[in-house]
């Protein structure tokens, strides 16, 4: 009998599903999201993340830019996350930026409504056996006269926190660390971290999505996103999390420029 329950055995080995890759799905925003390589060099901080995770952790990257908590819930990206997110999983999930956004009613969010929607990603996530982790709003580049960094999203962060708190679900301040971080830079050479070229810079660059120039304090050069991932990926690191073994952060002081989203 033993004789052929060894080939039965092996075939049976062989039909089983291989073992899924532990995933990273981030649900955000633009400063988040993936961009096509004809925006270059605007990079979200998520299309520099996998670079700062071992080989075995992948990421998808479901942040999409203009969206709040609320547009993302509308137009059913909270579904697709829902569908797609499974046991072992990690959901990051950073908003606010949109949420504050008065002027754009499809997007604007009060604050109670954007505390309502943070405990519905948790939830949804929880209930997936997967792992919420908030993350305060990434800063802008906004400096006030004496030269201190603004902190654009201060109610919508301090939701977040006491949400986390509430929860005992983790928290990365990204908030806070990149406000440390580009106010280290300084008001001039934090322009290399965002969207800021001259007419003459864009064209001798070859960025012609951008040929008449650009002065974006909010969104991500290639250099702003490899810094930003590095923070995020150190808090994520320190996190007494299962993915936090795998987690290998990348330098965030004067990260490489290298045309696009590969990994040094």
């Amino acid at each position: 009998m033993r004789y052929w329950m060894f080939p039965a055995l092996a075939a049976l080995l062989l039909s089983a599903p291989a073992a899924m890759a532990e995933r990273i799905f981030i649900a955000g925003d633009s400063t988040a999201a993936h961009y096509a390589p004809d925006r270059y060099p605007q990079m979200g901080w998520g299309m520099a993340l996998a670079c700062n995770l071992d080989g075995t952790v992948t990421v998808e990257n479901r942040a999409m830019g203009g969206r709040s908590t609320k547009s993302f819930i509308a137009e059913g990206r909270f579904d697709a996350i829902a569908k797609d997110i499974a046991a072992g999983d990690t959901l990051l999930i950073q908003f606010g930026h949109n949420d504050a956004n008065q002027a754009r009613e499809e997007r604007y969010t009060p604050l109670p409504a954007f505390r309502v929607n943070l405990l519905r990603f948790i939830a949804m996530a929880r209930e997936k056996g997967a792992q919420p982790v908030l993350l305060t709003p990434v800063a802008r580049r906004s400096f006030a006269p004496d030269g201190s960094i603004n902190d654009s999203f201060a109610t919508y962060a301090e939701v977040t926190r006491a949400v986390a708190r509430e929860t005992g679900t983790p928290l990365i301040d990204l908030g806070y660390d990149s406000r440390v971080y580009v106010h280290g830079l300084g008001p001039e050479p934090a322009k290399a971290y965002f969207l800021h070229y001259s007419k003459e810079q864009a064209q001798a660059a070859g960025y012609t999505r951008w040929a008449e120039g650009i002065a974006d304090d909010t969104h991500f050069s290639e250099k702003g996103a490899r810094a930003m991932a590095s923070l995020v990926a150190t808090r994520l690191q320190a996190l007494p999390l299962p993915v936090s073994a795998k987690v290998r952060p990348q330098p965030a002081a004067n990260p490489p420029t290298l045309g696009g989203p590969t990994c040094p």
